[in-house]
């Protein structure tokens, strides 16, 4: 395989949602873009993460997310 491909990652843990952009070929690859929104603010006055601010927060920032690492990495969600 020498064509290399391009990846979006996708994570959305407890408390962030983040996409990167990878280029490569096995055992060779570039981070195009890398964006993580983080929630601390959100949840600093519980004093630990609440499961459904996190989880409206995550459905809230990913499209935002994924189109700012595409944007970052100039390719387009088709490539």
């Amino acid at each position: 395989m020498n064509e290399p491909l391009t990846l979006l990652g996708i994570e959305s843990s407890c408390d962030d949602t983040a996409a990167a952009i990878v280029r490569g070929v096995p055992g060779k690859a570039k981070i195009l873009s890398s964006v993580v929104f983080g929630q601390t603010d959100l949840h600093a006055d519980f004093g630990g993460v609440v499961p459904e601010i996190a989880a409206r927060a995550h459905a809230e920032k990913l499209d935002i997310v994924v189109e700012q690492c595409l944007s970052e990495a100039n390719v387009l969600l088709s490539d």
